[in-house]
């Protein structure tokens, strides 16, 4: 899917340790990404940061490399972001959800499958 424009970023923070049915929560967030035919989605491991608990959580130290941030980005237009929020709202009970409108430049189609 080829996109350009005006388009919504989806961002969503979520710790490390936080789980869907057993599973890594922000592999799900991908996983049902991908099926609802979003345009693209990643997942980037933050090396320090603290949510609303105040701990901070960082690699620095090994006493403290646990539930590190995890954000998911996922980026499309606005009614299929939207859409998938409203699918999605079951897994976001303790996340930080952060809507921006953006302006797409480029994206090129995979063309793996």
């Amino acid at each position: 899917m080829a996109v350009s424009g005006h388009a919504l970023r989806l961002t969503i923070l979520v710790g490390e340790d936080d789980t869907w049915h057993h599973k890594p929560l922000h592999h799900e967030i991908v996983e049902r990404a991908r099926a609802a035919g979003l345009a693209g989605a990643t997942v980037l491991r933050g090396c320090e940061g603290y949510g609303s608990s105040s701990l901070i959580h960082t690699d620095r130290l090994l006493s403290l490399a646990e539930d590190l941030p995890i954000i998911v980005i996922i980026i499309d237009t606005e009614p299929p972001i939207r859409a998938f929020l409203a699918d999605i709202d079951e897994l976001l009970r303790e996340a930080t959800v952060l809507l921006d409108d953006v302006e797409i430049l480029r994206h090129q189609q995979d063309h793996a499958s």
